[in-house]
């Protein structure tokens, strides 16, 4: 199949959500990296309403700690995976407590130390909290990378690594958030709607599926 003009559709992204942001609620680095943690297979509408609460009383890594692990649990359970999120919120409280002064790090290697933080939250941290260059996959940058032809890849790391390399790094932190808007709104993981897309003319997938 024809090579996709990366380019053209890296500008129709842009033309399409020009003032695309985050959609997780934050006022801080620590808010951030919790809700990050939460939003995984939750949405990011779930995870807004948990944090309203939780932050009312918990919004530091000091405060976050004075909770037990069942008690955070409670707060969280709607989210999914609590257990594993409540443990995860916990340690990453105290690394950062003990490790890095009460301060959430500011470099990818360093957050990637931070207990249960991995290399796509590391990524959404560094560049939206700290205005880092990084391309965070989750499932929409991943879905929507792959349909369109931008980066193909098995795993987040290899579509991650092709879309730096299809990107220009300046653009790395914006293309981001097309993508998971464009999955969102157009590129759905069921029922893509392909018919109203203006990127269907540089779509691997949607050339595949036109009828």
């Amino acid at each position: 199949m024809k090579t996709i003009d990366k380019k053209a559709a890296l500008h129709e992204l842009e033309r399409l959500y020009p003032d695309a942001k985050p959609a997780l609620r934050y006022t801080t680095p620590y808010e951030l990296l919790v809700a990050v943690i939460l939003s995984a297979q939750c949405t990011d509408e779930r995870v807004n309403k948990v944090t309203e609460k939780l932050f009312e009383r918990y919004s530091t890594p000091q405060a976050m700690i004075t909770l037990t692990q069942t008690e955070l649990e409670k707060y969280i359970f709607s989210c999914g995976f609590y257990r594993m999120k409540a443990e995860h919120i916990l340690s990453a409280s105290h690394d950062i407590l003990d490790k890095f002064g009460g301060k959430v790090p500011e470099t990818v290697e360093e957050l990637m130390s931070l207990a249960g933080v991995g290399k796509k939250t590391a990524n959404v941290v560094y560049s939206v909290a700290f205005g880092g260059d990084a391309i965070a996959v989750d499932t929409h940058v991943f879905r929507v990378s792959n349909r369109l032809g931008l980066a193909k890849g098995d795993t987040p790391l290899k579509v991650e690594a092709g879309l730096n390399k299809a990107i220009p790094k300046e653009d790395w932190s914006k293309a981001h958030h097309w993508l998971i808007w464009h999955g969102r709104k157009v590129c759905h993981s069921q029922r893509p709607d392909c018919g109203n897309c203006t990127l269907r003319q540089f779509c691997d997938y949607g050339k595949k599926n036109e009828k």
